[in-house]
């Protein structure tokens, strides 16, 4: 199956938190999207890794995404090294998507800037003739595949996007396939653990700072990116 856009989570809910308005936004206009997440989330203080497996399931039916695979890392511990890099190469060759979206390139959780170098190396490696991969249980060599565009999306850090999209009509949608991880943020019966993101204000925070985003440039809702090179368009109407 080639996807139009591929993205990446260090952790089952990144891409939700992260770009989970444009995913929806993306799918109901036809392009066909995938997640991958890095790890299952197992050094999570609240849940557990089957949890959230199933809560991963539940909110890539809310989003209506084409895919979602789990490359099982190591939560905390993965490294940005040739082993790695080989497995993603394999899953941008699998899925030739144009687009890659991945972590933030700095935030709180040492796995996200991780997570963003990982990913946005195995972009380029994959780009290269000389490596040769295939997919387990498969004879067949992939051929190589770079992805056009890797874009970053923000999470804890109130980081400056390059770009914004307008997701004014999705907001719901984002919150509900937050809302999917029920484990992990804010429900006033649970007796788990307290942690950063599980209370009120920062499922809150998620709306403010589309609402914020969204003023900034003239639209109600609006999910921020940074970019690894200039962001060219065909035309200046491309910009409005």
């Amino acid at each position: 199956m080639k996807l139009d856009i591929l993205v990446f989570g260090a952790h089952p809910d990144d891409a939700e938190l992260g770009a989970g308005a444009t995913i929806a936004k993306e799918v109901s206009k036809g392009k066909k999207v995938g997640i991958v997440d890095l790890t299952r989330g197992e050094l999570g203080t609240r849940g557990s890794a089957e949890i959230r497996d199933r809560e991963a399931t539940a909110s890539a039916k809310i989003l209506g995404i084409s895919v979602r695979e789990n490359m099982e890392f190591a939560d905390g511990f993965f490294v940005n090294d040739k082993e790695h890099q080989l497995e993603l190469i394999k899953m941008i060759r699998l899925y030739r998507p144009e687009i890659v979206l991945c972590n933030a390139v700095d935030d709180r959780h040492i796995d996200h800037g991780k997570g963003s170098k990982l990913v946005s190396d195995a972009c380029f490696l994959s780009g290269l003739v000389k490596i040769d991969t295939k997919m387990d249980g498969h004879d067949e060599w992939q051929e190589p595949w770079r992805p056009k565009v890797v874009y970053h999306y923000i999470q804890w850090k109130n980081l400056e996007p390059d770009f914004v999209m307008d997701v004014t009509g999705f907001i719901d949608t984002k919150i509900a396939a937050i809302k999917a991880y029920g484990s992990q943020f804010y429900d006033p019966n649970s007796d788990e653990p307290e942690t950063p993101i599980s209370s009120k204000n920062f499922i809150d925070s998620v709306i403010y700072r589309a609402r914020d985003l969204g003023r900034i440039v003239g639209v109600e809702y609006a999910e921020g990116f940074t970019v690894e090179r200039f962001a060219a368009v065909d035309s200046l109407g491309d910009l409005i």
